[in-house]
């Protein structure tokens, strides 16, 4: 008989993994993490005997031949080049998939994702965690509050200088750098806030020359409802204090703005008063404090797909809302190659 508990492994123990377990083992009278698959098993054997997980694999067919039938699904924290080759196989032997943003390199590679998680009749969700931010949420609870009336204009920011290379030195070698990586996140609360987009342009910088993609973007997109975003990132951008790794917007309506600042502080203004408020994350004793704010998105992010998976609500980033994610930033590098405004199909 099935056990109560999902039982669930995770593929490639890089450094995200080593946050994004402890944030599974926080529901871990729902969830059991019974396997762990990385390319050197020495890194796999390493977070097993940090968090008790029994079983190691360097070889993925191996893990599904021996588990596959007490699986329930996977959590694929790999490169992204490789979440495709994971997910068809775990498809393929009826297990539900969790990929890391984004789920793929292209959309083409996407829609067939999509497609092969239908067929096989299994779940196919994206850890897209950013919007599971406690300040993102409470600006969209704001928004929604309608008390600074139809937004019309955001400004939303993530710049940094913090050494992002050192703790994730593949990142150096991506042709495809702030926008694949950042870019995901950043479109997707732009999505999450205002809806989906219209249209966009895109420029872009290298600024770094040890690196091989762009370090630099800037994207005007504007939103079917009529709201102008202009979105800034940036990971060459020098000050004092970093605001890494948070999230800072402005958003203007027609009866006032919302100001999500640094250290969580929002500020609601209208004609009538001013309203000061934080919307401070939960701290977790395995959190890194300078991704402090991150890391608690991704229980929160955990919590919606673990209940997506247990079908008490869907998940909101599955993988056909990713899909239109991934279309911005496919936009977003036409539109920064040939100079124009790229319009979304």
């Amino acid at each position: 008989m099935k056990q109560a508990k999902l039982e669930f492994a995770v593929i490639g123990c890089g450094f995200w993994a080593g946050y994004q377990i402890p944030a599974w083992l926080e529901f871990s009278e729902e969830v059991e993490l019974i396997a762990l698959y990385n390319r050197s098993i020495e890194r796999a054997k390493q977070l097993s005997n940090l968090y008790r997980v029994p079983n190691c694999y360097d070889n993925v067919d191996a893990l599904f031949d021996e588990l596959g039938s007490r699986l329930d699904f996977i959590d694929i924290i790999t490169d992204v080049g490789s979440h495709a080759f994971f997910a068809m196989k775990a498809a393929e032997r009826g297990l539900h998939v969790i990929t890391q943003k984004p789920m793929t390199v292209n959309p083409d590679t996407a829609v067939k994702m999509i497609d092969y998680c239908k067929e096989q009749n299994v779940r196919l969700l994206v850890h897209e965690n950013f919007r599971w931010q406690a300040p993102i949420r409470a600006v969209k609870k704001i928004l929604d509050s309608h008390v600074i009336g139809d937004p019309f204009k955001c400004r939303l920011s993530f710049t940094t200088a913090y050494p992002v290379f050192e703790n994730q030195p593949t990142l150096r070698d991506l042709d495809q750098l702030i926008i694949a990586d950042l870019g995901s996140h950043m479109y997707d609360i732009s999505r999450f806030l205002f809806g989906e987009v219209s249209h966009l342009y895109c420029q872009t910088r290298s600024i770094n020359e040890r690196i091989k993609g762009e370090d630099v973007a800037n994207t005007l997109m504007t939103h079917i409802s009529g709201v102008q975003n202009f979105v800034e990132m940036s990971f060459a951008t020098i000050m004092d204090p970093d605001p890494f790794s948070e999230t800072q917007l402005f958003i203007e309506g027609k009866k006032g703005s919302i100001l999500l600042g640094r250290d969580f502080k929002i500020q609601v203004t209208t004609r009538q008063r001013v309203d000061r408020m934080e919307a401070r994350p939960t701290q977790y004793a395995w959190a890194n404090p300078d991704y402090a704010i991150v890391h608690s998105s991704i229980v929160n992010c955990n919590r919606n797909l673990l209940d997506d998976l247990l079908g008490s609500q869907q998940a909101e980033t599955s993988g056909d809302d990713n899909y239109k994610t991934m279309k911005l930033v496919n936009a977003a590098y036409v539109s920064a190659r040939t100079n124009e405004v790229v319009y979304i199909k």
